[in-house]
């Protein structure tokens, strides 16, 4: 039974590969959407890849990983440092979560040193590009391979 994990992006990341590469990269959201589909596939997983500039539209999306999900990975964009609800939604979900950020958090703004969807996550992580989907989606499989024993 192929597990699926739902992957989240939140609002602007639509606009990869155009918007700041000096900060997010060339690589769009399509581009990385297919990285983790091929990932995914060597994993075992089935992922379902999403995109919202709304923030009442992720906080479903979460809602509706409960029991359907193996793993979340979640790039929130800037709703991670604003969005309590989506902060409640994930603690309600019980669905294991690792947070990703294209970017290193910590040496951007103070601002964005603070995330709600890391008080919820198991994992964070941040500054690598891409690379950071990829590695969640290792994440997941090793965790969900222990759970098993």
């Amino acid at each position: 039974m192929t597990q699926t994990i739902l992957i989240l992006n939140g609002p602007n990341l639509n606009l990869l590969g155009n918007r700041e590469p000096e900060i997010y990269g060339r690589q769009t959201l399509d581009d990385i959407a297919a990285l983790c589909a091929a990932r995914g596939a060597e994993l075992g997983f089935e992922i379902d890849f999403r995109q919202s500039n709304d923030e009442g539209e992720l906080v479903g999306w979460v809602q509706e990983a409960r029991g359907r999900c193996a793993g979340l990975i979640v790039n929130a964009g800037a709703y991670s440092h604003t969005s309590i609800a989506l902060l409640d939604a994930l603690l309600a979900c019980e669905v294991p979560t690792i947070e990703v950020h294209l970017s290193n958090l910590f040496k951007r703004e103070h601002y964005r040193h603070h995330s709600y969807v890391s008080e919820a996550a198991r994992g964070l992580i941040c500054g690598l590009g891409a690379d950071g989907y990829l590695l969640a989606l290792d994440g997941h499989r090793r965790a969900l391979d222990a759970a098993c024993g």
